[in-house]
């Protein structure tokens, strides 16, 4: 039997693979994603919601480049918080709370209906690599497929290993078996392999939860949502989160546990996510705290099973137990099943270009927890970066990166790929250098166009963009040339606690002021209001606060954008393969060592190498005449 020749194989049906098999297919590559099951694509191993600090304008930016999670994120939501919103724009991180098993129903239903897009369930165990090439892949029940590039998204899956306890069980989630052979062949390879753990809380029947002892944690009414297509919007009940607290009774029945803990015997000696730690790491981090905020979330729409955010944890569940009904309102709680903690491989993100290709194997791939990252945002950020650019290599098309000024995508990769990881990757805004530039508002004017040269933004997109760039700059300008007069807003500015006015001034300087919001004036400027008629209904509030913010903050801006192009000129300067690095003895010992294993690709890249010092680059730039 003939089976046909890919393009592009992705393998692993996560968060990464999906959006890198949708956006190899979309761009007109004969696509094949392979998945251990089908019935859990892009399954929400973890905390059932998307987006948050960083996060969230991620799957926004994903969504401005034309991929799914935003979409999927939309229709399966149950609740929507815009976070940070008492800090400036840069700051704000849209957060959706997901029926889980819609999300994964969702993303079934896309990958099905994607044109050149073939699905395959199995496991694959081996490349098929020929003179530093791969070829295709081979999988457990022995069937070999060929392709041009191949992409591994592997989660938490190779040579997976989960902990309860002294109980230890082989498995990339609970109840689904690893993923064996790859990590040797790989390392066999000469790939640098290491260890990463994660870890996930109990689940509880909602039922026997007290809630009338919980604090009710609402959404946020209004516009806000991940996709910039007007039209998506979730059909699901809104239902709330519930905040509530550990105590020292807590911490005293957890720490009872200790000596049977994975994470303190031994057993467990690789590196856990500080950002999102175990409930064990919390009481020997933070010894001094009496109490640690816990939030319960809803798994879905209907069901009764809740998510305790912030008490993940590998502990004997019997201790898990015990300690979840000393909590307020968990007296009489029931579990599901205990919280674990898994081990499982990933390779040094060094070992990538900035195409998410690997150095020592031409056309093959990586996304994912592989690189060492955490969170379903950052792996779907990889997924569409490597399925673009797989099949950019596959029809022999010049690559596709971001920079750390266009867009947190860019931040993440580079990260990866230059300074490489110690621990699980978790985006912050405070790793992007230019975050006033990379606002979650204006992801689309930053990258829809890209994508559409890529063919992989639709006309769609591009036409809603076109439509909300147009009208935004209408309100800016109507705004700076409109002169208002004391008597029509001062009223307004006295109940907004700012200086009423004495003379007539721009309306866009009452705009500026930072106790007033665009929207304040809309009702006393009739004039304004009437112009704002033009706005279509289902996009009014996005366009006109997208123009309050360049309004607001146009200053900040305009600077940021100076700097990101004085550093671009660094950026700029390409040193590939032009320094035998262990030969310049004017630089640092680190810095040759460094520079050598990483092999940079311009100034800007081995600056941001860690080891590697001001003075190191002066002599670079010296020797390229600089």
């Amino acid at each position: 039997m003939m089976l046909p020749f890919y393009d592009v194989i992705v393998v692993g049906g996560g968060h990464a693979g999906c959006e890198a098999a949708t956006a190899a297919a979309n761009l007109g590559s004969k696509t094949l994603l392979i998945t251990m099951d089908m019935g859990k694509y892009a399954q929400m191993s973890c905390n059932p919601a998307i987006g948050g600090i960083a996060k969230g304008q991620i799957v926004r930016e994903i969504d401005a480049l034309g991929g799914q999670t935003g979409i999927v994120a939309d229709m399966s939501s149950i609740q929507f918080r815009m976070l940070n919103r008492s800090k400036g724009p840069a700051m704000w991180s849209p957060r959706v709370q997901s029926d889980r098993f819609r999300f994964s129903e969702y993303w079934r239903n896309i990958l099905e209906n994607t044109d050149n897009l073939d699905l395959w369930q199995d496991a694959v165990i081996h490349l098929v690599i020929e003179d530093g090439v791969v070829k295709g892949v081979q999988t457990k029940i022995g069937v070999e497929f060929q392709s041009k590039t191949v992409i591994l998204t592997n989660g938490t899956f190779l040579n997976g290993l989960m902990h309860i306890g002294q109980a230890k069980m082989e498995g990339g989630r609970i109840g689904e078996s690893a993923a064996y052979f790859i990590s040797d062949q790989l390392r066999e390879a000469g790939f640098k392999t290491g260890r990463l753990k994660t870890g996930t809380p109990v689940r509880i029947d909602g039922r026997s939860i007290d809630f009338s002892k919980l604090t009710e944690q609402e959404g946020d009414e209004g516009y806000y949502k991940f996709s910039y297509f007007p039209e998506i919007k979730s059909k699901l009940k809104k239902r709330s989160c519930w905040i509530t607290y550990t105590s020292p009774e807590v911490h005293k029945a957890l720490e009872e546990g200790f000596e049977d803990s994975p994470m303190y015997d031994g057993t467990i000696q690789s590196t856990g996510p500080r950002y999102c730690p175990s409930i064990e790491s919390k009481l020997v981090t933070f010894a001094a705290k009496q109490q640690h905020q816990l939030f319960l979330e809803p798994e879905g729409e209907t069901t009764h099973e809740f998510y305790l955010n912030g008490f993940s944890s590998s502990l004997p569940w019997q201790v898990q137990y015990k300690a979840l009904r000393l909590i307020e309102g968990f007296e009489n709680a029931k579990i599901y099943r205990p919280g674990y903690a898994i081990e499982y491989d990933y390779f040094d993100p060094t070992q990538l270009y900035h195409t998410l290709e690997t150095k020592y194997i031409t056309n093959l791939y990586f996304g994912g927890q592989i690189n060492g990252t955490t969170g379903y945002e950052e792996a779907a950020a990889q997924g569409i970066m490597s399925g673009i650019n797989a099949h950019l290599k596959a029809h022999n098309k010049p690559e596709f990166t971001l920079g750390r000024n266009e867009a947190y995508i860019g931040v993440l990769i580079d990260d990866l790929v230059t300074k490489g990881v110690d621990e699980p990757y978790r985006m912050f805004t405070s790793r992007a250098e230019y975050r006033i530039l990379l606002r979650q508002d204006d992801a689309d004017v930053r990258l829809t166009p890209k994508a559409f040269q890529l063919g992989l933004a639709s006309k769609e997109r591009l036409d809603l963009l076109t439509e909300k760039i147009r009208l935004r700059d209408e309100i800016i300008e109507f705004v700076s040339n409109f002169s208002i007069k004391p008597q029509f807003i001062n009223e307004v500015l006295e109940a907004k606690n700012t200086s009423p006015l004495k003379q007539g001034v721009k309306l866009k300087d009452i705009i500026s002021r930072p106790q007033i919001s665009i929207f304040d004036v809309i009702e006393p400027v009739t004039p304004f209001k009437k112009m704002l008629q033009v706005i279509p209904e289902n996009r009014y509030e996005e366009i006109v606060e997208s123009a309050e913010i360049l309004i607001k903050y146009s200053g900040y801006i305009e600077r940021e954008k100076l700097m990101a192009e004085k550093f671009k000129r660094l950026e700029n300067i390409n040193i590939e393969d032009k320094f035998d690095y262990e030969s310049i003895h004017t630089i640092s010992t680190e810095a040759r060592q460094k520079l050598t294993r990483i092999k940079p690709q311009t100034i800007g890249q081995a600056s941001r190498i860690s080891g590697v010092n001001p003075s190191d680059i002066n002599v670079l730039l010296v020797m390229l005449g600089r």
